[in-house]
């Protein structure tokens, strides 16, 4: 991705399967989209699909070979880059006539864009010898859309070797990250998600593609997905140390977004995008001081300036007017839109089955669930054929998965390898012992409900890309899909075309489903109230000065949310859709009752 991409939004990194090949189908017609390489036997999968329907030679890459993760990653991003590439050279070889993919790349772009306004200018030119000419000008500014990656930093467990060994520079993130420096890809980045890590972040000064820019453009760029300015300045600051200049902050809702939800103390989108609005000098200043030192120390070319930094937002964005919101009062360089896209096979990878459960899903379909084996709390659609294969389990007294993948082995809590809170192992272990514990009934309902809520997301996340393309499950598991969409998703319904999202987005047509949808900060708020209440009440019989004083301050940031999207309203910055003033007082009331109890 350069520093001015064709499109003002990307498609961020979903699950593990919904945008395996999302470049494949969208970088051609210059839409970024981020892949997770967190998988690596998905991508494994994945490079066989594509290399045999190319009736390319497919050379598997057994985990009995050294370093197989990074190198299967390495191998799946340059086949990947060198079909976007084909792809890119055949769109420019294409005319300009009507249902052509150069006529779609051109229409897709945002109206003020001035390659757009060239391309009107072509429309408008009758004469022959300057309607050419003016083509050829359009098919040498066609770039494609960045082929990005997704790294979540905390899934990160270390390998071994026969011996028992840990293998250096061998964990999970690490040789994933390796697997993404290695390849071909250029000017493309790595989104790193789930907070900091040490380890990963220290090994990223080896490499030099990500400390050294050329002509003020980094061959490879880093890209921090972040929920407050205070975690985009930790962060910042720890890699700028290292010589390492991060290129986007990518803000994301800790709440209104799809998978992992990781919620703030209370500090809503609106405050903490105002927040880096009038800090993002100070912000790049303070970071290009530390960064030009740790230069110096390394003896490196220093920059006479900072380096391009951007900053994106992302999560529970649904309507052209929150996009304008997003780009022109707070200064977004882009917007991410994720959840929508779920319903477009033409960017994404959903089975049928989970296309048409999705398109259905109403609100009460998709939950902030206890089901991840991480412990954090998990968007999450209902009723999908991995918790229907969940449950049946259950009912049948085997609860648990097989853990073929053994990407979560976190828990220490037997004697003995860690284990993931999905496997089997870990549920027949965990409910022996809660039988010891001599727990009323309720209270042992409840503890085995969330002992057994949990589910395998690596093989859940996956498998969906394996019924759409007809492959081959993982040996041993089911075909068992967990969708991880957002809440946004219950205010469209359609299944759309590619053009026809993209034109939602930038105001060309409307997808979403008649009635009213309450404006993205005010449904974010409400997930925040909603997880407040939910957790005030699990700790209520529990809480001890500090926590009572950890929630009141909770209450109170939410208030100051409230009073300045009370102050945007009045000021016309936000359009008061219908019922938002009356939805901002109900808000307000409903914290009240909570720090009343607390």
């Amino acid at each position: 991705m350069d520093n001015n991409p064709v499109h003002s939004f990307h498609i961020p990194v979903m699950g593990l399967a919904f945008t395996v090949e999302s470049p494949v189908k969208v970088a051609s017609f210059g839409i970024s989209s981020v892949i997770s390489i967190m998988e690596d036997t998905l991508i494994e999968k994945m490079r066989g699909y594509y290399y045999q329907l190319r009736n390319e030679e497919y050379v598997p890459i057994p985990k009995t070979e050294d370093d197989y993760r990074a190198k299967r990653i390495t191998d799946y991003l340059n086949l990947v880059n060198k079909i976007v590439k084909e792809k890119i050279e055949k769109l420019k070889e294409s005319a300009f006539e009507t249902g052509s993919d150069i006529v779609l790349y051109f229409e897709m772009l945002p109206n003020d864009s001035m390659l757009k306004q060239l391309y009107n200018k072509m429309l408008e030119t009758d004469e022959g010898h300057t309607k050419e000419k003016l083509q050829n000008m359009l098919r040498n500014e066609i770039r494609p859309g960045s082929i990005d990656v997704n790294i979540m930093t905390k899934v990160d467990i270390d390998a071994h070797d026969k011996e028992g060994n840990i293998i250096e520079d061998g964990s999970v993130a690490v040789s994933a990250f390796r697997g993404y420096a290695n390849s071909d890809l250029k000017g493309s980045s790595v989104v790193l998600s789930a907070g900091m890590n040490p380890r990963l972040y220290n090994y990223i000064e080896r490499f030099n593609q990500f400390t050294t820019p050329q002509k003020g453009q980094f061959e490879k760029k880093i890209v921090i997905k972040v929920s407050d300015y205070r975690s985009a300045l930790i962060q910042g600051k720890f890699l700028a140390k290292k010589g390492i200049w991060v290129s986007e902050f990518r803000i994301e809702s800790g709440l209104n977004c799809g998978g992992h939800t990781f919620a703030t103390d209370g500090y809503l989108l609106g405050p903490i995008l105002e927040e880096f609005k009038t800090k993002k000098t100070e912000l790049i200043n303070e970071l290009f001081t530390i960064y030009t030192k740790a230069l110096a120390t390394k003896e490196k070319e220093i920059p006479s300036e900072p380096p391009h930094l951007r900053l994106t937002v992302q999560g529970g964005i649904g309507t052209a007017e929150e996009n304008k919101l997003l780009l022109d009062y707070y200064g977004m360089d882009g917007t991410g839109w994720g959840s929508p896209f779920l319903l477009v096979p033409e960017a994404t990878t959903l089975d049928a089955r989970s296309l048409e459960l999705l398109s259905a899903s109403k609100e009460e379909d998709v939950i902030v669930s206890h089901n991840s084996p991480l412990g954090i709390r998990f968007s999450y659609l209902k009723e999908v054929s991995g918790e229907i294969e969940k449950n049946e389990r259950i009912e049948a007294g085997k609860p648990g998965s097989p853990c073929t993948e053994q990407m979560m082995l976190f828990n220490n809590e037997f004697p003995g390898k860690p284990l993931c809170t999905a496997s089997i192992s870990y549920q027949r272990k965990k409910l022996e012992q809660l039988k010891g514990e001599n727990l009323s009934a309720e209270e042992y309902r409840k503890q085995s409900e969330k002992i057994m809520a949990k589910e395998c997301l690596c093989l859940g996340l996956s498998n969906s890309a394996f019924i759409k393309n007809e492959m081959e499950p993982i040996k041993g598991n089911s075909l068992a899909v967990t969708v991880c969409t957002g809440p946004n998703i219950v205010y469209f319904s359609k299944i759309a075309s590619l053009k026809e999202m993209v034109d939602h987005i930038y105001g060309r047509t409307n997808l979403l489903n008649p009635g009213y949808r309450p404006h993205f900060f005010i449904n974010e708020l409400k997930l925040y109230i909603d997880y407040l209440r939910d957790t005030v009440h699990e700790a209520l019989n529990k809480l001890d000065d500090k926590s009572r004083k950890y929630y009141t301050s909770f209450c109170n940031n939410l208030l100051d949310g409230i009073a300045y999207y009370q102050q945007l309203a009045e000021n016309a910055v936000i359009k008061t859709q219908g019922n938002m003033k009356p939805e901002l007082i109900d808000a307000r009331e409903q914290i009240f009752k909570i720090r009343q109890q607390l």
